[in-house]
């Protein structure tokens, strides 16, 4: 088997440890953490939404989302498991507010663990050469080439646009502002074709 279909074997069945044991454990899925059935229109919009929410919440998001070249949001993230767990999202790259290309992300994790939450994430690409990274033939691996900086809440308060001279910032959020204890590196990040 090619290297490409063995990624899309992994990548189909951690979407589906991940919708199965969200299902199992949390009964109502908004249509963006069910893969493969958002329209576009919808990430568009779902996207934009969690943008101005976390915009609301922090302010330090809001300064570098102003400096950052384009925005990539995942509003709905869902990670299950029982020991093994398993995360998937879909979401969209925002240039100027709109929607311009629509990309999935997911992930395995190991250890104790047992439930589902859903969160949300945006990375800030703050240059072209960054953003170039994200549609590389194989995926975009988070923590494989331009650095990444997770911003948590005690970070955010201390940020200044003299301080940001990264690649990419990241910020995962929930219903309640940033969220602890949850990352995102070793995530792979494709390009695809909503409905």
């Amino acid at each position: 088997m090619k290297r490409d279909d063995l990624l899309k074997s992994f990548r189909a069945a951690l979407a589906m440890v991940a919708v199965a044991g969200s299902l199992a454990m949390a009964p109502t899925l908004s249509p963006a953490q069910v893969p493969g059935k958002t329209s576009a229109a919808e990430l568009g919009r779902s996207a934009n939404s969690a943008l101005q929410q976390l915009y609301a919440k922090v302010p330090a998001a809001k300064a570098i989302g102003k400096q950052a070249t384009a925005v990539l949001v995942f509003p709905g993230v869902t990670k299950a498991g029982l020991g093994v767990g398993a995360q998937y999202g879909e979401g969209a790259l925002l240039k100027g507010g709109k929607a311009v290309a629509y990309y999935n992300t997911a992930g395995a994790s190991y250890g104790l663990q047992a439930g589902a939450q859903t969160y949300g994430y945006a990375m800030f690409f703050m240059n072209e050469a960054a953003l170039k990274q994200l549609d590389k033939a194989d995926g975009f691996e988070v923590g494989v080439g331009p650095s990444v900086v997770l911003i948590d809440e005690g970070k955010a308060k201390t940020m200044t646009s003299t301080t940001m001279k990264d690649d990419i910032y990241a910020f995962i959020f929930g219903q309640q502002g940033l969220m602890a204890g949850l990352g995102v590196q070793g995530n792979k990040i494709t390009r695809i074709t909503p409905k």
